[in-house]
């Protein structure tokens, strides 16, 4: 049987699209609307990536990584 560990082998998937389906297609700001994701409500462990940054390569699977495009808009979500 193998061992698992809480939050030491990935997130559950079900998190992950709920997440998905709160942010694609909108973008970050101060205030939850049609258009907009209030950033106060985004789990602690979170990071923003802009299209074209660089980011660190390690691995946090409680961590929620938030990619934007050059607009702004969430193109991608996904713990790691």
């Amino acid at each position: 049987m193998p061992l698992v560990v809480p939050g030491l082998m990935g997130t559950n998937k079900d998190d992950s699209t709920k997440w998905e389906n709160e942010l694609i297609g909108k973008q970050l700001g101060d205030q939850t609307n049609e258009t907009t994701f209030a950033k106060k409500d985004l789990p602690k462990e979170h990071r923003v990536v802009r299209e074209g940054d660089m980011m660190t390569m390690d691995h946090k699977p409680d961590r929620l990584n938030i990619h934007v495009g050059e607009d702004g808009t969430v193109t991608n979500v996904k713990y790691g």
